[in-house]
C-alpha cells in the first residue's frame, strides 16, 4: 500500500499511475481516491501521471481526530508532492 507519513505523523494514502504531465485527483466528502479511478485509468493510459490521495479522515488513511479542515488537507497534498517529488501539477 502506498503510503506517507505527514509531520504530524498522520499516515496518508495515495495512487500514483501513468507517467508524464502530472494530474491532481482530491476527492469530496465521504469518498476516497478510488472514485477517481476511470478518470485516472483513462488520462494514465493517455500519457499522464495521475496521482490521488485519500483524505485524512477518509479511506485508507489514519482517522485522527484533528486536522480535519481545509488548510491541513491542502499542507497534506503538499507533503505528498514534495515526497513524490511532483514539481508542476494539473
Amino acid at each position: 500500500m502506498n503510503t506517507i507519513t505527514t509531520k504530524d505523523g498522520t499516515s496518508i494514502y495515495y495512487k500514483d499511475w501513468g507517467s508524464g504531465p502530472v494530474v491532481s485527483f482530491s476527492h469530496g466528502w465521504p469518498l476516497s481516491a478510488d472514485a477517481w479511478d476511470p478518470q485516472m485509468f483513462f488520462l494514465a493510459s493517455h500519457g499522464y501521471r495521475c496521482i490521488a490521495h485519500d483524505r485524512r479522515g477518509h479511506g485508507r488513511s489514519s482517522q485522527p481526530w484533528n486536522g480535519n479542515d481545509m488548510d491541513t488537507y491542502a499542507d497534506d497534498l503538499e507533503e505528498l508532492f514534495k515526497k513524490l517529488d511532483v514539481k508542476n501539477v494539473t
